[in-house]
């Protein structure tokens, strides 16, 4: 397992969610917390392998993190993914 930090920046938004293939794409199980920079944070614990994953914005936005790598997904868009060590 390996401590990973999810960061989102977005203003407008009122809420964010991590969803991922480690959650089964749950819209809900990991709100992210906004801190006093206004980017949005969490931290989890992730095992080995690739994770790919996607931030949920006021409950009707996908959003690909900026900063990570994309791979193609089934619905013709893209998804960010972590390569965990």
């Amino acid at each position: 397992m390996a401590r990973i930090k999810f960061r989102f920046e977005n203003r407008a938004a009122k809420t964010v969610a991590l969803a991922g293939d480690f959650n089964g794409w749950s819209t809900i199980a990991h709100p992210m917390k906004r801190g006093r920079d206004r980017i949005w944070t969490i931290e989890m614990d992730l095992p080995p392998g690739r994770h790919e994953y996607k931030f949920l914005v006021n409950g009707n936005e996908w959003w690909n993190d900026p900063h990570a790598p994309k791979v193609p997904n089934v619905w013709g868009t893209e998804n960010s993914y972590v390569d965990v060590q």
